[in-house]
């Protein structure tokens, strides 16, 4: 398939937003400074993803637990869906901290 071909699909309705295609190169490809503003809504809508994901899994154990879930495996992927979500924001938590700590050992 040539690369218009690509660029044609990604350009139509079910077009990511705010991805361009690969053949697009302008001055204004890299976003404006935020001031961690994105970074702090991104660390949010993780938080309440996992949130989410924590009470859909926790729900759908005590249905399995209480008899009332026909499939078990939404409540096994569910509760392994929320785990993994936990583990990765606390290893981004200990990144944090860890960067946080390094950087007052630098100006020290």
């Amino acid at each position: 398939m040539p690369i218009g071909a690509i660029d044609a699909i990604s350009a139509g309705a079910g077009a990511v937003q705010g991805v361009r295609p690969s053949g697009y190169i302008d001055g204004a490809a890299a976003p404006a400074g935020t001031g961690g503003a994105g970074f702090a809504s991104a660390l949010s809508g993780a938080v309440e993803n996992m949130q989410q994901l924590q009470s859909t899994s926790n729900e759908l154990a005590l249905r399995a637990v209480t008899g009332d879930l026909t499939d078990i495996h939404a409540a096994t992927i569910a509760s392994t869906k929320a785990q993994v979500t936990v583990e990765l924001v606390a290893a981004i938590r200990n990144k944090g901290v860890d960067a946080f700590n390094e950087i007052m050992r630098m100006q020290a």
